[in-house]
């Protein structure tokens, strides 16, 4: 049986013609079994194609949501377990989206992650502090999640 859809009227559309936001995300919090966060970056990227705008998004996962970021091996060693990191396929689709995925170099060292542990396409900060304030003095909005 399917739902059937409600109408909804949206009374504030929002469209907006340059966005800067800078995602600072240090623990995961779930919408079912997906990270909110996650969830959250999906939505503005189709909102930024949908409005055809100028757009930076830059994600930093650091503290105890960096280990999204790691490869399927490194990922397992870290979490104990051997399914793989069920969040690659997820992180790869927002950076081929054009999001900047960054980790947090401080979290990498304090669990001893090198550059090749990581998926594609991730880069490293000096920390998730110092780059997040660089950024929002460069004028990004800062999202905590």
């Amino acid at each position: 049986m399917s739902a059937s859809v409600k109408p909804l009227h949206i009374d504030i559309p929002v469209h907006l013609a340059e966005l800067k936001a800078v995602f600072s995300i240090g623990a995961l919090e779930f919408e079912g079994d997906l990270p909110a966060s996650i969830f959250h970056l999906q939505l503005i990227e189709n909102d930024v194609a949908g409005w055809k705008s100028k757009a930076q998004v830059i994600a930093v996962f650091h503290t105890n949501a960096g280990h999204v970021t790691l490869h399927d091996d490194a990922y397992n060693a870290e979490r104990n377990i051997a399914t793989g990191n069920p969040y690659r396929v997820l992180l790869s689709g927002l950076i081929k989206q054009g999001v900047n995925v960054e980790l947090c170099g401080a979290t990498a060292k304090a669990h001893n992650w090198g550059n090749e542990d990581l998926l594609p396409g991730i880069k490293v900060n000096t920390d998730a502090m110092a780059r997040t304030i660089q950024l929002v003095q460069e004028g990004f909005i800062k999202i905590t999640e």
